[in-house]
């Protein structure tokens, strides 16, 4: 039987509402990435966010990224790579401390936004990703952008690697995501979104913007919290990967590498 893991980023709304949603969502995934506290989440919603995946028995992960509140992490940045490497050893810490104190562990890291995307494409940036990773604990998982430069990265340290594709985005020929300013690169019908991802889990590939198939390997595939109907989106996606004979599994539990 073929196993996926699904992730969602988690942490990144304050109030109430926020807390509300990551609750929902926590019902159909099996693993979480906590908002650090640069580009979204604080000291108390990590505390929230973490005490809630450990109830739910979900794999708890970083998603440090840049200190861009304003621009949620999505706007493009420059820093060495020594840079890099301080703030994800920072911000894993954050998480990972956390995790501790209530009894859990952190599983795995994922970076969030323009620094995700930035480390999938430059060898230096995913070398100072993979680092800080494996520096702060070589048992974590590092979940990166399917057959990226990070995966390679990862997998050439010694790190165990999740392939990562998204059910709710459009793909260019190169295998990164659409930038969301290109209209339909956020798919908001949630029978697509699940098509999509059964797609990729099933035969490997996924349809391009330009029409054309891209092979990828798929180990987790993300749903993103902040998308419309995203508990709509993930109740479907469930429901398709069963019904497809796909088992949803935490990426720790599945073969990886």
């Amino acid at each position: 039987m073929q196993q996926v893991d699904l992730n969602c980023d988690m942490g990144e709304d304050a109030g109430e509402s926020g807390a509300q949603s990551d609750e929902a969502l926590m019902k159909q995934v099996t693993s979480i990435n906590v908002a650090c506290g640069f580009h979204a989440g604080d000291s108390a919603t990590i505390h929230r966010t973490v005490a809630a995946a450990i109830k739910h028995e979900l794999a708890i992960g970083a998603h440090p990224g840049f200190p861009d509140r304003e621009g949620f992490g999505r706007r493009d940045m420059l820093f060495a790579p020594e840079e890099v490497y301080a703030m994800m050893v920072y911000q894993i810490g954050a998480v990972q401390a956390f995790a501790a104190a209530q009894g859990g562990r952190l599983s795995h890291v994922k970076p969030h936004g323009a620094l995700y995307n930035r480390a999938a494409k430059d060898a230096a940036w995913a070398e100072a990703v993979a680092e800080a990773v494996y520096r702060v604990d070589g048992s974590l998982i590092l979940y990166g952008l399917s057959g990226s430069e990070m995966v390679r990265a990862g997998e050439r340290i010694g790190l165990r690697t999740a392939n990562e594709v998204f059910a709710d985005r459009m793909y260019e020929e190169d295998g990164s995501l659409t930038p969301r300013s290109i209209e339909g690169a956020v798919l908001t019908d949630s029978a697509a979104a699940a098509e999509q991802a059964v797609r990729m889990v099933l035969n490997g590939e996924v349809v391009t913007r330009g029409g054309k198939l891209l092979k990828l390997r798929t180990d987790t595939i993300c749903i993103h919290g902040d998308t419309p109907g995203a508990e709509a989106h993930s109740i479907a996606l469930r429901q398709a990967l069963r019904e497809a004979g796909i088992h949803v599994s935490r990426a720790d539990q599945i073969a990886l590498n």
